[in-house]
């Protein structure tokens, strides 16, 4: 069954593929890099969404998974002063989705959202669709559309 993620792609007519793997039990952007390791894909197109708490709310930086969250940096490119990382279980209630499957797309409560400005001018990215061990390659304009999103340098390998 579609994930609301992949329902909105295919509702905006936006093209992309699915990949479906193992996801684990622990550490998914690891096991999706592995997987997708298999057809070639370079992890650094892969890209973790990740929750935080700015205090004014949550947000979501999307990076990839071979990289660090820069808090200082993310915060910045929301205009606020400090962010920390989201509890999870407010990760979930706000964007419907259980953590290590939470997409950018999609969400129960749409949130700001902040790609790292690495992976802006690839053909192509992968994020979580939504439920672990399901991955979405999709162009990153195409993403940042639909989530609203801005490119940012938020992150460091």
């Amino acid at each position: 069954m579609p994930t609301p993620a992949v329902h909105t792609l295919i509702d905006a007519a936006v093209p992309h593929r699915l990949h479906t793997f193992d996801s684990g039990t622990s550490d998914f952007g690891a096991h999706a890099a592995a997987a997708l390791a298999a057809d070639d894909v370079d992890p650094g197109l892969i890209l973790k969404t990740l929750i935080i708490d700015t205090g004014r709310g949550l947000a979501v930086c999307c990076i990839p998974v071979t990289h660090t969250l820069s808090l200082k940096k993310a915060a910045a490119a929301l205009g606020c002063k400090s962010a920390t990382m989201a509890d999870p279980r407010k990760a979930q209630r706000s964007t419907g989705y259980v953590p290590g499957g939470i997409s950018p797309l999609g969400q129960k409560n749409p949130l700001p959202t902040v790609i790292d400005a690495g992976v802006e001018k690839q053909e192509t990215v992968y994020v979580s669709g939504g439920r672990r061990g399901l991955d979405i390659a999709l162009a990153p304009g195409d993403l940042a559309r639909l989530t609203g999103a801005q490119f940012s340098a938020i992150s460091s390998a």
